[in-house]
């Protein structure tokens, strides 16, 4: 890889011109120059994201039809993008400055590596830190290296942290648009992870900010999530990927993760837990877990 290679960043954006613009200087202001900038318009009405876009000029603005989430703008990002580093930013989250500078030295010093990621500050919609973290883990082995198991119903790339490589995009392919709007992410990490070392920088690299309101209205989707996730195991399997004692243990971790996700146990609850084992029941912490939920 050479020492200066071009960065593009994928922005997909809908209806916030104001937080894109804050998003759109964290990029700008990198202390890394060669960077394009991919922003995907998902349909807001009227032309002032296209105003925005245009007064800088490393900007390539592209407006689409609504779709209603941010896997298609974030494909059809991939499809335009000409960078050999890829890095998915949302329109209300800011990098800071030595963002992308750190990680292309560490990817330049670790070529068997093809994705580096770090974790968040939270802020608010003024863009106060909060005082919380988000993405970090105790021990930043956990986040290191081979992780596809450890995250698996655990945890998951923050966002805007990761950088990779266009190689790694090209081996997993795109994000999944038949997902709902939820969980889209957690799934191609997932399948990243499957086939490449991530390199953790136990570091801040980005604020993501905080919408009060998300987690109440994706909850339903998210209980399809584990559904999402299993399909991507069973590919695994099939290619040889993960081995079978393996792939049992991550449809372990998946029941688990239904029940955790579940904001009340509703007969959808059993349903999902039955699509990934038919004798889910049959695990003691799997009764336990249950009947946690249902009594506290």
């Amino acid at each position: 890889m050479s020492s200066s290679p071009l960065v593009s960043v994928i922005i997909p954006t809908f209806n916030r011109p104001d937080l894109l613009r804050q998003t759109l200087a964290s990029v700008v202001y990198q202390t890394y120059e060669n960077i394009e900038i991919i922003v995907v318009d998902d349909g807001t009405p009227g032309d002032e994201n296209q105003k925005l876009c245009s007064e800088m000029s490393q900007i390539n603005y592209i407006k689409i039809d609504n779709s209603g989430g941010a896997a298609k703008p974030r494909n059809i990002g991939i499809d335009n993008a000409k960078g050999e580093l890829i890095a998915f930013l949302d329109d209300d989250d800011i990098w800071l400055p030595e963002k992308i500078e750190k990680q292309i030295a560490v990817l330049n010093a670790n070529p068997d590596y093809d994705l580096v990621h770090g974790y968040c500050k939270i802020i608010d919609l003024e863009g106060n830190e909060t005082g919380r973290i988000i993405g970090r883990t105790q021990d930043p082995k956990d986040k290191h290296g081979a992780v596809a198991m450890k995250m698996l119903g655990n945890w998951t790339l923050m966002m805007p942290t990761p950088l990779l490589r266009k190689s790694l995009v090209e081996k997993v392919g795109y994000f999944n648009e038949k997902m709902p709007q939820a969980g889209e992410d957690v799934e191609y990490w997932l399948r990243c992870a499957l086939v490449s070392k991530f390199y953790y920088m136990d570091e801040c690299l980005a604020h993501y900010r905080y919408h009060q309101s998300t987690g109440k209205q994706l909850s339903d989707h998210y209980l399809e999530l584990p559904s999402h996730l299993l399909e991507v195991l069973k590919n695994a399997n099939r290619r040889g990927i993960v081995d079978e004692a393996t792939f049992r243990k991550g449809k372990k971790r998946l029941e688990i993760m239904v029940l955790k996700q579940s904001p009340k146990i509703r007969w959808k609850t059993f349903h999902k837990l039955s699509e990934i084992n038919p004798f889910w029941f049959v695990t003691f912490g799997n009764i336990k877990l249950l009947a946690k939920k249902l009594f506290t």
